[in-house]
């Protein structure tokens, strides 16, 4: 068994270069919710020094609140807010002798593309316009990863290790309790379940089917590190190999 562990860096978190000698991912913000021209190249120097494959972490344009404040943008403003984002990492990586390999929304633009079908298809048409090889992330079973297919994307479907779902497989929103999972244990068995047998609990108790592909670490979370290295030695114990392939 084979799965894809990434985590979201250049998000000024002092984890990231502990965090990409762990995972085979790396989604690097794009300066709409954070990080800069220097944040972008050390992310991506590292990057290439360990290995992970290169992604950018494009945003809504909202710092102040960190990319989680709900936006209603017309899609052809966030095409070419997705195209100027992904030029400037792809420009970076390229400079540096690398290039990247796959895009994931961060934040609100994410959660937003997942159940609204005309911003998924924006991300989608941005994504295939800058590269038709690049792959796009999205959460499993989204409208963003039914956009993507449509296009003629490469997709793959993405779960989260500390994050609690709803009935509908989408994330409880983080201003609801219990969005976030901070026991690293509890953590742990959900990703396991979701990896190894393709399904999850939800908040009220039911069991619905996910598909696993790649596995998300927030590189901004308390206990990123700590969950991260837990994860690759129980990956390990069940003969599961972490890669980007």
């Amino acid at each position: 068994m084979r799965i894809d562990l990434n985590a979201d860096l250049g998000e000024g978190s002092a984890n990231d270069q502990a965090l990409l000698q762990l995972v085979s991912s790396a989604n690097i913000a794009c300066g709409f919710h954070a990080g800069d021209a220097q944040t972008m190249r050390q992310s991506v120097r590292w990057a290439l020094q360990y290995g992970v494959a290169i992604g950018a972490h494009p945003s809504f344009p909202d710092r102040k609140n960190f990319g989680r404040t709900r936006m209603q943008l017309p899609p052809e403003v966030v095409y070419a807010q997705l195209i100027y984002q992904l030029g400037a990492l792809a420009a970076i990586a390229q400079a540096e002798g690398g290039r990247m390999v796959h895009v994931k929304p961060h934040g609100m633009l994410y959660n937003q593309a997942a159940v609204e079908p005309a911003l998924a298809e924006a991300i989608a048409d941005a994504v295939f316009a800058v590269d038709p090889a690049l792959r796009l992330v999205g959460l499993a079973g989204s409208e963003l990863i039914r956009a993507g297919e449509r296009r003629g994307l490469l997709t793959r479907q993405e779960v989260f290790a500390d994050r609690a779902y709803q009935a509908d497989g989408t994330l409880v929103p983080r201003d609801q309790p219990c969005a976030v999972i901070t026991d690293e244990q509890q953590a742990l068995q959900q990703t396991l379940q979701m990896v190894c047998q393709q399904q999850v609990g939800t908040i009220d108790g039911q069991l619905i089917k996910v598909t696993a592909q790649t596995v998300c670490v927030h590189g901004d979370g308390e206990h990123a590190l700590s969950y991260a290295r837990q994860l690759r030695e129980n990956f390990a114990l069940h003969k599961i190999c972490v890669s980007a392939e």
